[in-house]
């Protein structure tokens, strides 16, 4: 369990699903409790401004680049829209995925509106998929945005979506983001904490925040990991960085007590065989507690690594 702690299986799990729920949640996370999830649900969220363009290699244009790099990467899960799992998934049926349940485009500005991101479809639905087509999804994952005007909507929403994934034996992953015009600033570190609570009220397995940057944030970031409770913090990658800075970045944050990490535009946007290392080489920090020297002999492919 590398030093980690085993969560305990919620109550809202019923009893003849605990096994494999626990299955699920130790296959994910590789038996450590942190998760390393490959984040491909951007195609919707910022359309195609992280895949086209200059330093981003053109494969990343074309969907079934996430699909190839989850499939032969080392990841805990992959998460991203039904519709493309829908798809590409018969090709892929040794992916672990987690569907994520709502998503929205970055067109309209919270100074235009207040953002509100609904359920797209039923958690029993993601289960009718897997079971007729023998896939391996793991979890569902839902992103309330504190701070809207609409919060109150997205937190029903997660709420039920939490619970319903408990009782068919699926992980939950909550993306919760303070934003909205009662936000001024979403990246103070106890704002945050706060968002990491709140997951935990509405039982998240994994809580996904943009977690607090640099050395003095970072101080902070136990206020985080305190106000998350069992719920496991999971930080964004965020925007591109060199691949050095980002593992350090990643090594520290999981020094300071994150669960996990949930990366993609740092992944994708390479070309494959580069983004099938630099995925074994965050999987390598995340999962087995490497360090970021051993993950730099990773990505570089380095013998012996």
């Amino acid at each position: 369990m590398n030093g980690i702690e085993r969560i305990p299986v919620p109550l809202d799990v019923p009893p003849d699903q605990r096994k494999a729920f626990q299955e699920r949640y130790d296959r994910m996370t590789g038996g450590s409790g942190r998760l390393m999830l490959f984040a491909g649900d951007q195609k919707m969220e910022h359309l195609n401004d992280d895949f086209h363009g200059e330093g981003i290699h053109p494969d990343d244009g074309d969907p079934e680049h996430l699909f190839r790099i989850a499939s032969r990467g080392r990841i805990g899960a992959f998460a991203t829209q039904f519709g493309l799992i829908a798809r590409y998934a018969a090709d892929y049926r040794d992916v672990p995925y987690v569907v994520k349940l709502n998503s929205k485009t970055h067109l309209v500005k919270p100074l235009q509106a207040e953002p509100l991101s609904r359920q797209w479809l039923a958690v029993d639905e993601v289960a009718t998929l897997r079971d007729e087509n023998d896939l391996d999804i793991v979890g569902v994952g839902y992103t309330v945005y504190l701070g809207s005007e609409h919060e109150a909507v997205m937190l029903t929403e997660a709420a039920q979506i939490v619970h319903r994934a408990h009782r068919l034996g699926l992980t939950a992953i909550l993306w919760m983001y303070p934003r909205g015009r009662a936000v001024p600033n979403e990246k103070d570190p106890h704002l945050i904490a706060g968002a990491a609570g709140a997951g935990a009220c509405l039982g998240a397995d994994f809580v996904k925040l943009n977690c607090p940057a640099g050395n003095e944030a970072m101080a902070r970031f136990e206020e985080v990991v305190r106000a998350a409770g069992r719920s496991r913090v999971l930080c964004s990658g965020g925007s591109r960085l060199d691949e050095k800075a980002f593992l350090e970045r990643l090594h520290q944050q999981l020094a300071a007590g994150a669960g996990g990490n949930a990366t993609g535009r740092n992944i994708h946007q390479k070309p494959l065989a580069q983004a099938v290392r630099f995925c074994d080489a965050i999987y390598a920090i995340t999962v087995e507690g490497a360090s970021v020297s051993e993950g730099m002999r990773l990505f570089r492919g380095d013998p012996g690594a």
